[in-house]
């Protein structure tokens, strides 16, 4: 999924959590504004599939969870500054923020990235293709002949193909079908991209403790089937 490279400098501010009695109270950390994965309902709460899977997992592992938003950019500097103790964000496992943070086991498969266009006549190997800032998905775009056009928010990728400013947007699968169902001038095109190792939390890497405590509980909605039917409800991806 998204991809955001920190210096390693910034270790010298990992935290750490108090565990007392099998109970914690654990800030989730998301952005809000990823659907399905996460966004923000009309009552202005988190919700999505991680927002169901983050309270299951908090109550497998006997854990107290209170979720906070924060904008993509910074979400790694804020999980690392102690703002809040989990990325649960759509955020795929890559060997450059495994640099930083740690990660859970996966919690989805990696989900193709694919192409919205206003035509099926883009060419993409030269084209101006729009991205949302720090991902996987500007990374592949920067490493090809296309000209990347970065955005802060993924609703601004979509806004800059419909205005004329990039040719196609890439991004998440999952993120991008119901918009191209729901908007009759956008196309999804044929191709698509598999970058990124799945989806994962991420955490401080002096939380090992917890990290074990979220893997035990990903194992047990694996085994039992209940992660698959959350992968189901919310087409995510492929299912374990």
């Amino acid at each position: 999924m998204r991809n955001l490279i920190l210096s390693t400098a910034a270790l010298a501010l990992l935290g750490g959590m108090a565990f007392a009695d099998g109970h914690a109270v654990v800030r989730m950390g998301t952005e809000g504004a990823y659907p399905p994965y996460n966004f923000l309902n009309d009552d202005g709460e988190v919700d999505g599939f991680e927002r169901e899977l983050g309270d299951e997992l908090c109550a497998r592992a006997e854990l107290t969870c209170e979720w906070v938003t924060n904008e993509w950019d910074s979400i790694i500097p804020n999980l690392v500054s102690g703002n809040y103790d989990v990325i649960i964000a759509g955020m795929s496992i890559t060997d450059e923020r495994d640099e930083v943070i740690d990660f859970s086991q996966n919690y989805t498969q990696p989900d193709p990235s694919a192409y919205l266009a206003m035509s099926d006549d883009v060419d993409l190997e030269n084209g101006v293709i729009a991205a949302q800032t720090g991902t996987i998905q500007a990374a592949h775009i920067a490493s090809t002949g296309a000209t990347l056009l970065e955005f802060a928010t993924p609703d601004e990728t979509i806004a800059a193909v419909k205005a004329g400013e990039a040719d196609a947007v890439l991004a998440d699968k999952a993120y991008l079908t119901p918009i191209a169902e729901a908007d009759g001038e956008l196309i999804m095109l044929g191709q698509q991209e598999l970058i990124g190792g799945g989806v994962g939390l991420g955490l401080r890497e002096s939380d090992g403790e917890l990290r074990e405590a979220f893997d035990a509980a990903i194992t047990s909605m694996k085994e039992d089937g209940s992660l698959n039917e959350l992968i189901a409800k919310w087409g995510v991806g492929e299912q374990f």
